[in-house]
Parts: structure tokens; C-alpha cells; sequence
């Protein structure tokens, strides 16, 4: 049993088409989110960058005690920095993802209202 052409489009328009926009969307949102590791990134927040630590080594000093902890400290705070910092990134590249997409998505929903219009306004401008 076949379908008037007119069902055909409306269900290719609204239906379709649609699905298959928001399961795009979906894949842009989640390759990003992978891309800039953002659960990573915010569960290693703390972690020394790149895992570079010092050691105390045998013996004591105070003063060897004194400049690991600082090292490994100021290891911690650049990790901290930079890792907000692409957390900031991923997360503005996400929103912009997140609006376009939404843009996009309800573009195509009024695509056919906006052509009738335009006809319409055409049509007006010819007379």
C-alpha cells in the first residue's frame, strides 16, 4: 500500500530527518566531550601535570623534605591551572556545540514555513 507523496515528505520532514539530526547532534556533543577529556580531566584535577613528582630520597634533610614538597606542590597547582583551563575550553566548545545544533535542529523544523513565507513575499514584491 502506498503513501501519497504529500505523507512521504511530511513524514521525511518531521520525522526522519529529525531523528537522524539529533542523533548527529548527539554524536558532535559526545565526541567533544571525549576529545577535551572533561570527566578525566575534572576527576585528575589535583594530580601533578603529567605525574612529574620528586622523590625524598634516603635520609633526612629538611631541607630536601622543604623543596619536594614545594616542587611536587607547584607540580599540583600547574596541573590544577592547566587542566581548568582546558576544562574552560571543553566546556565553551560544548555550548557552542549544544546552540548550534539546537539552531540547526529547529531551522529544520520551520524550513518549510519559512520557504512558504518566502514565496509568499516573493510573489509580493513582484505586484
Amino acid at each position: 500500500m502506498s503513501q501519497s507523496i504529500l505523507i512521504q515528505y511530511l513524514v521525511w520532514q518531521f520525522l526522519d530527518v529529525p531523528k537522524e539530526l539529533a542523533k548527529a547532534w548527539k554524536n558532535y556533543l559526545r565526541f567533544f566531550l571525549h576529545f577535551f577529556s572533561l570527566p578525566t580531566l575534572i576527576k585528575t584535577l589535583f594530580s601533578p601535570w603529567h605525574g612529574i613528582t620528586w622523590s625524598y630520597g634516603r635520609g633526612f634533610s629538611f631541607k630536601r623534605y622543604a623543596e619536594v614538597i614545594i616542587s611536587n606542590g607547584f607540580s599540583r597547582v600547574i596541573g590544577l591551572c592547566l587542566r581548568l583551563f582546558l576544562i574552560c575550553i571543553g566546556l565553551v566548545i560544548e555550548i557552542i556545540i549544544f546552540i548550534i545544533g539546537f539552531l540547526i535542529f529547529f531551522c529544520w523544523l520551520f524550513l518549510p514555513a519559512i520557504l512558504v513565507l518566502a514565496i509568499i513575499y516573493g510573489i509580493n514584491l513582484l505586484f
